[in-house]
């Protein structure tokens, strides 16, 4: 079945194409097409036999673009023809009856005559602008879902996607986008191919998709892991947890810190992933070094999309973090970081920048991307006025403002915008939906927040979670 990423491959001209998909294989993509036209026979042949091992290694699927006979040479799973190319007839002759056939669409009633001769599926685009090839036809997201209605088989929507392109496209009817500068190109191919596999998670059942929160217990309730676990199943995912630490706490402030040893960090990591697995990852109270670096490890060498909370001062002011933990932060964890979380006194603590306005926040959240965090959320709360939140996602830029609410029960708000955020990505939003929605969760917890305790009360969870999932979605 067609469904799922739909890697493409490029030129190849750095050499590094079996390193890239292998990348994005381990990152969830589930059919490669590999286009090969003009380099060497040999060569071309070698590179599709180590792609043929690789895909099935990961149980994927290989389909050759346009040379039937290779893809029959090295028991490819099929072979992709474009519409000046050989008839499906013919093609089938060569790679034989139980192997697959696509072919590049561009309208309907092209779609229609690949039905009907045969094709195992179609792609169809242009659907955005892209530079992959000239003179595209772009055929827009209308016509692909007129494409839809129209033939049965699996549709491969093509060109230009990004996240909230391709997110657009499955909406319409897609069973699969395809993607080659945006994962090929990308530095992290392994990542870049997660965050498109995961927007298939939308046609999950309930409990949709999953999450691992790697966080210290707080003994109140109200935030740590124990916020993650009601934020992520009120939600409607399945939650898994790695405890790194115990406090002793309530809503006065934090008494006692216990660590737990690293190596039992490293057993519960090895025991989820290894057989419950994750989609997503947030990670809050990583209290020393030696924690911080086996996670950054974990998290780089399994490609996982992780939402780091660089939690690092508790709400009453106690310190979270030694400076060993500080430092690992910045030059481990950083860089496997899919989406930073920091409040203004974490930025500081980052960058020695203290911003006062937007537009410092901005600059900061820029030498936070210069340190290797692929997007950045910048929360705010600290400035006075209005709540303004600043979400980077690579080169945009986009301003969440939202009035103050007037209370003191705020504990556990990063960890649950943080654990929200991961737990709309699990379940197939793109960033900047998962972010607003995220928000809206958050901001509904705090004006419903009941009052518990003598000191910083918790927020709403259920009551939060039980309006948002009665409001109409992006993809409901």
């Amino acid at each position: 079945m067609i469904s799922g990423l739909y890697l493409i491959t490029d030129d190849n001209r750095d050499g590094r194409i079996l390193h890239k998909v292998k990348k994005a294989l381990t990152g969830g993509a589930r059919i490669v097409q590999y286009r090969a036209k003009d380099i060497h026979p040999d060569t071309r042949r070698d590179i599709a036999e180590q792609l043929c091992s690789l895909c099935h290694e990961y149980k994927a699927m290989l389909v050759i673009n346009d040379f039937p006979e290779l893809a029959r040479d090295v028991d490819a799973d099929g072979v992709h023809l474009g519409q000046d190319d050989m008839p499906v007839s013919q093609a089938r002759q060569i790679v034989g009856r139980n192997k697959l056939i696509g072919i590049s669409t561009h309208n309907v009633d092209e779609a229609l005559k690949a039905e009907a001769q045969g094709a195992d599926y179609i792609a169809f685009g242009s659907v955005f602008p892209t530079s992959s090839k000239e003179n595209t036809t772009l055929v827009g997201l209308k016509n692909l879902s007129m494409v839809r209605k129209a033939v049965l088989i699996p549709l491969v929507a093509i060109g230009g996607m990004t996240p909230e392109r391709a997110s657009a496209a499955i909406d319409v009817g897609a069973d699969a986008v395809a993607v080659i500068s945006g994962v090929m190109a990308d530095d992290n191919p392994g990542r870049a191919a997660r965050e498109f596999a995961l927007l298939f998670n939308r046609r999950l059942a309930l409990p949709k998709g999953k999450v691992m929160t790697i966080a210290g217990s707080d003994s109140g309730g109200g935030a740590g892991i124990q916020a993650d676990i009601k934020t992520i199943t009120l939600l409607g995912s399945y939650a898994s947890s790695v405890l790194t630490s115990l406090t002793a706490q309530n809503t006065l402030g934090v008494s006692n810190i216990y660590s737990v040893h690293t190596d039992f960090v490293l057993q519960q990591l090895d025991a989820v992933l290894n057989d419950i697995g994750t989609d997503t990852v947030k990670t809050g109270m990583l209290n020393w070094g030696g924690i911080v670096w086996r996670v950054a490890k974990v998290l780089e060498e399994r490609h996982l999309l992780a939402v780091v909370d660089p939690v690092m001062v508790a709400k009453g002011g106690a310190t979270l973090l030694d400076q060993e933990a500080r430092d690992s932060l910045i030059s481990r964890l950083l860089p496997q970081a899919y989406l930073l979380t920091p409040n203004l006194p974490e930025v500081t603590a980052m960058t020695g920048l203290t911003p006062e306005t937007t537009e410092q926040m901005i600059e900061a959240g820029r030498t936070l991307q210069s340190l290797g965090v692929r997007n950045v959320l910048l929360k705010g709360g600290h400035l006075q006025g209005d709540a303004t939140d600043i979400l980077l996602i690579g080169e945009q830029e986009h301003l969440f403002t939202s009035p103050r609410i007037n209370t003191s029960n705020t504990h556990g708000t990063g960890c649950s915008l943080a654990a929200a955020i991961a737990t709309f990505l699990a379940q197939g939003y793109p960033l900047k939906q998962a972010v607003e929605r995220s928000k809206r969760f958050v901001n509904i917890a705090i004006e419903h927040a009941v009052p518990i305790g003598q000191g910083h009360g918790p927020i709403n969870h259920f009551h939060a979670a039980m309006q948002l999932l009665h409001e109409k979605g992006p993809m409901d």
